[in-house]
């Protein structure tokens, strides 16, 4: 018997899995069920509490990549900004608009199938920086697939973590991608961690997998024992493979993230890119679940204001990790509006 990242497994160990995702499918299934379940593990781990991401992408567009979920792909047509590294300064003024808002956690990501050596040593200052003007702040990198010695390299700069996500199952990652493949994303989650970086590593869901699919990831995530799991929606944007691919529903998203929280009860779990889009007004439920959020706009595409993520926190009854009570601050009470459209007026309802 193999695992499913080609790790042998002892047969116990292998009947184990089994019954774990036979179990793990049935929870799944059972929407209303699972995802209070899942909430009662989230507040018994992590309380009140949301940790804040921010995200800064230092290099943006012209991957030689073929993923066909991502808009910075190879022969992307999406309109998106294009620009090559940003310098150290233009990043950690960057950065400081997320920790000023309650960011723990900078994420500095760029794209590319991988860093070069020099570009290893371009992020150096810049970690240094951010490290300087906010002390306390974790610095993850996402640079794509690291070759040998990288990570060592990185973690002596100051990073704290890598994200490098596995995104669907093993099974079905040549359907998504062929210029690399999931043994390469596994590997360079493996690195980060030999190195000491906090491996982080997640999903990105709406692609076209199965539930089978689905808890297949998940399973092959729990043995890379990740300290965050990122859960992405996709973002199906004009000019890719994936344009139009509308699958993903509130209930649907509600119940991959409390599938997501049964396999990793203690790990933070991410409300990431998509959001916005797919839970619509089922966000405050989704934190009940997830226990942390990216702030603000995304790589390619913006995301909600920042001001209204820290809002919803605070109108959810949760509370920004280490914001103490200044959380209630973000939400402010706006005076009631005289109506002046629809009848009595010349202008259409609002409706």
């Amino acid at each position: 018997m193999t695992s499913l990242i080609g790790t042998p497994l002892g047969e116990r160990a292998w009947r184990e899995h089994r019954e774990q995702a036979r179990l793990l499918r049935r929870s799944y299934l059972r929407f209303c069920a699972g995802a209070g379940l899942a909430s009662r593990v989230r507040h018994h781990h992590f309380g009140r509490l949301v940790k804040l991401n921010y995200l800064v992408n230092v290099k943006s567009g012209l991957c030689p990549e073929d993923c066909s979920y991502c808009s910075q792909r190879l022969g992307s047509r999406a309109g998106i900004v294009k620009y090559t590294w940003l310098d150290p300064d233009r990043t950690r003024e960057l950065a400081s608009h997320g920790v000023a808002a309650g960011a723990a956690r900078v994420c500095l990501v760029a794209s590319g199938r991988g860093p070069t050596d020099r570009d290893v040593d371009r992020l150096a200052p810049t970690v240094e920086g951010i490290k300087r003007d906010h002390p306390d702040v974790e610095v993850c990198a996402c640079l794509g697939l690291l070759s040998e010695g990288q990570a060592d390299r990185l973690r002596e700069a100051g990073v704290d973590a890598y994200n490098h996500n596995l995104n669907t199952s093993e099974e079905r990652y040549s359907d998504i991608c062929s210029t690399h493949d999931f043994a390469d994303r596994v590997a360079t989650v493996r690195s980060a961690t030999h190195a000491g970086l906090s491996p982080c590593s997640g999903l990105i869901v709406g692609m076209g997998e199965s539930d089978e699919d689905l808890i297949d990831a998940l399973f092959a995530l729990r043995e890379l024992e990740p300290d965050s799991v990122p859960v992405n929606f996709l973002m199906p944007f004009e000019g890719t493979p994936l344009e139009g691919t509308w699958e993903l529903t509130p209930p649907r998203c509600l119940r991959i993230l409390a599938a997501t929280r049964f396999v990793f009860p203690d790990v933070e779990v991410r409300l990431a890119g998509g959001r916005e889009m797919h839970l619509r007004s089922s966000q405050p439920l989704g934190l009940h679940i997830a226990d942390s959020i990216f702030l603000g706009d995304y790589l390619t595409s913006e995301g909600q204001a920042g001001r209204d993520d820290l809002a919803m926190i605070a109108d959810a009854g949760l509370q920004v990790r280490g914001a103490g009570e200044k959380a209630a601050s973000h939400t402010g009470h706006a005076p009631p509006r005289a109506r002046r459209r629809g009848a009595g007026t010349d202008l259409p309802p609002n409706v």
